[in-house]
């Protein structure tokens, strides 16, 4: 089925698209994707209406033409089937005041430049048909398009026949993340990991090899070619 799914930034979803994801009922309509966004005295009191609010600003639901958004959504024809959030970590203020994630890792947790996948969302009745694959795979290009040097998410470590409650897969199966490329770099608990992709740095300063050309140059348009050819 994920060879029929088109994945779309949340700007060029409409609100009501991503609210069917969401749905009426259960901890995804209720959390509107706020949990890593607010502290717990803030998130607690909150009504569903002003994290739903919250959301549609950060989505710029609508919006096509807007720089930014938090997220992509997933559509099966022409039905809104999945979400997944990722934008620059230092977009998640919670995220960044829980230390777990850091654990035996020296890292500014302030780079922007490193982004992070924190919550999936598969409409009831299309569940456990690869869309929280297929969102984990577009994240990537997603933010390596949008100049990350990095992208790392927090999922759990799920086990064949083991059931988990679909509350607490939110952040993803450790499958979904392997598949779309990452790989371990921390374990907090015995039921989460840090994955991560690190893309390749940016080319240095110009250099001219011994035929007066640019290698970065040259390596570049014998790849166009190979493509081409």
């Amino acid at each position: 089925m994920t060879d029929s799914l088109r994945i779309a930034p949340a700007n060029e979803a409409s609100w009501e698209d991503l609210q069917a994801i969401l749905g009426e009922r259960g901890y995804a309509a209720a959390c509107q994707c706020q949990r890593f966004k607010i502290g717990h005295h803030e998130w607690t009191p909150a009504t569903r209406a002003e994290r739903a609010a919250n959301l549609r600003e950060q989505t710029n639901c609508g919006r096509p033409r807007a720089r930014r958004t938090s997220g992509l959504v997933a559509y099966l024809d022409s039905e809104p089937v999945g979400w997944c959030a990722v934008e620059p970590r230092t977009a998640y203020g919670r995220l960044l005041r829980t230390r777990g994630w850091r654990k035996g890792r020296d890292e500014d947790p302030e780079d922007d430049t490193v982004w992070a996948v924190t919550c999936f969302i598969t409409r009831t009745g299309y569940r456990r048909r690869g869309v929280t694959y297929a969102l984990a795979r577009a994240a990537v290009g997603f933010a390596r398009e949008r100049g990350a040097r990095a992208i790392e998410g927090y999922p759990m470590i799920t086990e064949p026949l083991k059931e988990i409650t679909w509350g607490e897969l939110h952040v993803g199966s450790h499958w979904a993340f392997a598949d779309a490329g990452f790989t371990e770099v921390g374990r907090p608990s015995l039921r989460r990991v840090v994955m991560r992709i690190d893309f390749a740095p940016a080319p240095g300063p110009t250099s001219i090899d011994e035929h007066g050309t640019n290698p970065c140059s040259r390596t570049h348009a014998t790849a166009r070619e190979e493509r081409h050819g």
